[in-house]
C-alpha cells in the first residue's frame, strides 16, 4: 500500500463490518472499503488471518487488524484529532458496556430477523452474499454461489439458540428493546447525547446491517422506531452536529452526567443480557476446570479450533418465560470484561456514581459476573491469560 489510506476488507451486509465502518467515517480516517471477493483477500489477507472472518483493517504500513475492538483499539492509539471517548469516567464505562451488548448480545436476534424471515427477502439476502462472490463468475453464477454460502449461514440459528421455541421471546425482547431506543433517540441524536462514542458503534454492529438493512427487519424499525432507523443513517455520515435537536453542542453531557433516556436503555439491556451472561460464565469455569493444562495461552475452543467466536460447551437457562438452550459465548465474556476492569479503576466519588447507577439500572449483578481466569485476545482468538 502505497496511498496513506487505510483498506477496511468487508462487505455491506456484514455485522461488524458495519461498525468498523461507521466508527471510520466518524473518525474521518481515510479509508477504502474493498471487498472480500478481491482476489487478495483469499489469497493474501486470510492466511495472514489464520481463518476466514471479516472485516479486517490493512493499515497504510501492510499491518492486519481484526476484531472491531482491536481495529479501534489501534486507530484510536494514532489518530486522537477527532475525539470519541467521553472524558467522564462513569461515561467511559457505560460506552464500553453497551459496546460490549450490542456487539454480543444482539447477533442471535440480528441473524434471527436474517433468517428466519429468509423467504420474504430471499432476492435480496442473495443479491448481497453474491457480492462476495468475484465478479468474474456470470452474475447468475454468483448468486448460485451465494445460495451455498447462506445456507451455511442459515444454519447458525440453533447454536445461537434461535429456534421456534424461543422466537416470540427474542422478537418481544428486540421490541422492547427498539422502544427505549426509540424514547432516546427523540431527545438525543448519539446514546451518550451530542456525540457519538463506542456505545453507539457497538450498536450499530447489529442495528444497521442486519436490521436496518434487511427489508423484514427494516420495515419493522421503521415503522415502530423511525428515530433508531434515522440515527443508523446518522451513524454513516461524518457530520457530528444535528440542528434539529435541542442540543446542537456536538459535545458529551457536562459533569459526567448520563441522560435519563439512557438509563431506561441500560435497565432493558441488562434485564435482558444477565441471565446469558451468567451461564456462559458458569460454563467458562467449568470448561476451565476440566483441562488438565490450563496454561496461559491455551486456546479458548471447545473443540480446539480457531474460531471468531467459539464457544466451550452448551448452555441451558430460564429466559423471558421459555429455555434458551444455545452455545456458550465467550467473546461476550472478553468483550465486557474490558469495561469491568475500567469500572474497578474507579475510585471515589466516581465509583460511588457508577455504583448508583448500576443500581438503578439492575446492572450490578451483570457487572459481578466474572470468570475464574482472564480472557485475553492473543493471534486473532481468544486465549486464557
Amino acid at each position: 500500500m502505497s496511498t496513506g489510506h487505510y483498506i477496511l476488507w468487508g462487505l455491506p451486509h456484514s455485522l461488524y463490518a458495519g461498525k468498523a465502518r461507521s466508527y471510520l467515517i466518524k473518525k474521518r480516517v481515510p479509508y477504502q472499503e474493498l471487498m472480500a471477493s478481491d482476489p487478495r483477500f483469499m489469497g493474501e489477507i486470510v492466511p495472514q488471518i489464520g481463518h476466514m472472518v471479516i472485516p479486517v483493517l490493512e493499515t497504510p504500513a501492510g499491518e492486519l487488524i481484526q476484531d472491531t475492538t482491536d481495529i479501534i483499539d489501534h486507530i484510536e492509539a494514532r489518530h486522537g484529532e477527532v475525539v470519541l471517548e467521553p472524558e467522564g469516567p462513569v461515561q467511559r464505562v457505560v460506552a464500553h458496556i453497551l459496546d460490549s451488548f450490542g456487539s454480543n448480545y444482539l447477533l442471535p436476534i440480528a441473524m434471527h430477523y436474517r433468517w428466519s424471515y429468509r423467504a420474504e427477502q430471499e432476492l435480496f439476502l442473495q443479491a448481497e452474499f453474491a457480492r462476495a462472490v468475484p465478479v468474474s463468475l456470470p452474475y447468475e453464477q454468483r448468486l448460485a454461489a451465494a445460495q451455498m454460502v447462506m445456507a451455511r449461514f442459515n444454519g447458525m440459528l440453533p447454536p445461537l439458540g434461535v429456534e421456534p421455541a424461543t422466537i416470540p421471546a427474542l422478537e418481544s425482547a428486540f421490541l422492547e428493546l427498539l422502544d427505549v431506543l426509540e424514547a432516546h433517540f427523540r431527545l438525543h441524536p448519539y446514546l451518550l447525547g451530542g456525540r457519538p462514542s463506542l456505545a453507539d458503534f457497538g450498536m450499530m454492529a447489529p442495528l444497521y446491517a442486519h436490521l436496518a438493512r434487511d427489508p423484514v427487519p427494516a420495515m419493522l424499525m421503521r415503522t415502530r422506531a423511525p428515530s433508531v432507523a434515522r440515527w443508523t443513517e446518522r451513524m454513516n455520515s461524518a457530520e457530528i452536529v444535528d440542528t434539529d435537536y435541542a442540543d446542537t453542542s456536538g459535545a458529551y453531557p457536562a459533569n459526567d452526567a448520563i441522560p435519563e433516556s439512557l438509563a431506561a436503555v441500560l435497565k432493558v439491556a441488562f434485564a435482558q443480557w444477565g441471565p446469558g451472561l451468567a451461564a456462559d460464565a458458569a460454563q467458562f469455569d467449568a470448561w476451565l476446570d476440566a483441562l488438565p493444562d490450563p496454561a496461559p495461552g491455551t486456546l479458548v475452543s471447545q473443540d480446539g479450533k480457531r474460531q471468531v467466536h467459539p464457544h466451550v460447551g452448551r448452555i441451558s437457562y430460564p429466559w423471558r418465560g421459555v429455555t434458551m438452550q444455545r452455545a456458550s459465548h465467550v467473546h461476550s465474556l472478553w468483550h465486557l470484561s474490558r469495561a469491568q476492569a475500567m469500572a474497578d479503576a474507579l475510585a471515589g466519588e466516581d465509583q460511588a456514581r457508577l455504583a448508583s447507577l448500576l443500581e438503578s439500572t439492575g446492572g450490578t449483578a451483570v457487572m459481578a459476573t466474572r470468570t475464574a481466569r482472564p480472557i485475553t485476545r492473543e493471534n486473532n482468538v481468544l486465549v486464557l491469560g
